[in-house]
């Protein structure tokens, strides 16, 4: 139950852990049109039954998120609980490295930037450090892969609008599939809708909400609320090349009975640029010192 919520409000780093970690487990929910909406709208030609078009898509985003090469460096702006952050990501073979560029509109003041620069130091002449948060990033990224590939068989999909490649997909779940874990049960109680590139087979967004509450040891450790809302997009950042770019979770809950839970988290991923796929941390802890001054100085 903790580690969901722990989730929920966790900056991933490479788009494996961006988007299929907080796509299946932080995912809980998706809204949807009404069942009938392809009938009434009729200009929608079936090529293929939904389920399947789900299971292509997913199949082809797990295939080209594994296959991944390409590193980026983007901004990301976070609004958490009340605070917004602004931070500088750099991805590299050896994980992720971000520097905090603001704090609810203000930069960072003498003090700020000495401890952001000491953090990152830290982790770029301790491996190990830098190798542990790597190795908590692949484990959650593992995860997510594990319940995103099962959403085909966790859901019952429906054709509801088609705008050119666009196509948008309703869902709710199937009442014969049965959740293997806690993360599954919370995945299963979503109903929504989920858009897709059908030229490039890509997910382009999911977004949605909890059907009814869903509780955890029979509500004696803990629940999430009903309502409780989820929204990711992804965007074609580069010809061929797609990232997370919107993430929006709004829940609610108790854990272990009293503690109440609350995560409302907005983040907007932007300004993607191409970096070296060889960058060492040393290499990226330089260029985010760059960045740094640069933001300072406007």
């Amino acid at each position: 139950m903790h580690a969901c919520y722990k989730t929920c409000g966790k900056v991933a780093s490479p788009l494996a852990v961006r988007m299929v970690s907080r796509l299946a487990v932080l995912i809980l929910t998706i809204i949807g049109p009404s069942p009938n909406a392809l009938s009434q709208s009729g200009f929608l030609k079936v090529e293929m039954p939904a389920v399947d078009l789900a299971r292509k898509i997913v199949t082809h985003e797990l295939r080209v998120q594994n296959d991944k090469q390409i590193h980026w460096m983007y901004q990301l702006e976070k609004a958490e609980s009340g605070r917004k952050h602004v931070q500088k990501i750099l991805e590299t073979e050896d994980g992720s490295l971000s520097q905090l560029l603001s704090i609810d509109g203000h930069p960072l003041d003498a003090k700020q930037l000495l401890k952001e620069k000491q953090r990152i130091q830290k982790l770029v002449t301790h491996p190990d450090e830098q190798r542990k948060l790597q190795q908590a990033s692949n484990k959650k990224a593992e995860q997510g892969a594990r319940l995103f590939r099962i959403l085909p068989d966790v859901f019952v999909f429906s054709y509801a609008s088609r705008h050119g490649d666009l196509v948008t997909l309703s869902f709710t779940p199937n009442p014969t599939f049965q959740p293997p874990s806690p993360e599954a049960r919370v995945f299963h109680g979503m109903e929504g809708e989920m858009t897709v590139d059908t030229r490039q087979e890509r997910l382009v967004a999911l977004k949605g909400h909890l059907m009814a509450d869903v509780k955890f040891g029979g509500g004696l450790l803990g629940h999430l609320d009903r309502g409780s809302t989820f929204e990711v997009g992804q965007t074609e950042v580069m010809p061929g090349h797609w990232e997370m770019t919107a993430l929006h979770v709004d829940m609610k809950g108790k854990a272990l009975l009293f503690k109440t839970i609350e995560v409302q988290v907005t983040e907007n991923h932007s300004d993607f640029h191409r970096v070296p796929d060889n960058l060492t941390l040393e290499e990226a802890a330089e260029i985010l010192g760059r960045q740094t001054v640069v933001a300072d100085n406007r």
